[in-house]
């Protein structure tokens, strides 16, 4: 049976996944609110939300692979995450990095529920 923390660390990485989500999704409202945001909500804000995916995606999945040794959910959970960084090469409020966010996004929170069900059972 795999450690709290386990599960932990991958809710805890669904929740910054479902935060990204409604970033992306939420992208009118968020164009609005950037004026009076000091900037806080602009393209670097998908920086930090990488840099703080890539360590959560790396423990949580990880743990979860030395239970129940599916290594297919550590490919989905890269996959998500590489779709994320290459977000970041595509000009802030395209259609193509919007997509490339939500689908990266949508695989590493995929990712992670995978790992919770599998580490159960």
């Amino acid at each position: 049976m795999p450690a709290p923390i386990s599960h932990l660390l991958d809710k805890s990485a669904m929740l910054l996944s479902a935060l990204c989500l409604v970033h992306c999704l939420a992208g009118s409202l968020l164009l609005t609110m950037l004026a009076a945001s000091g900037g806080w909500l602009g393209h670097n804000v998908h920086a930090v939300g990488l840099l703080l995916a890539l360590p959560l995606a790396a423990v949580a999945l990880w743990r979860g692979i030395a239970v129940h040794g599916r290594w297919a959910i550590g490919v989905l959970g890269a996959l998500g995450i590489v779709l994320m960084a290459a977000s970041l090469l595509i000009s802030h409020g395209g259609v193509a990095e919007v997509m490339l966010s939500i689908v990266g996004v949508c695989l590493l929170a995929a990712a992670h529920l995978w790992n919770v069900r599998a580490s159960r059972g």
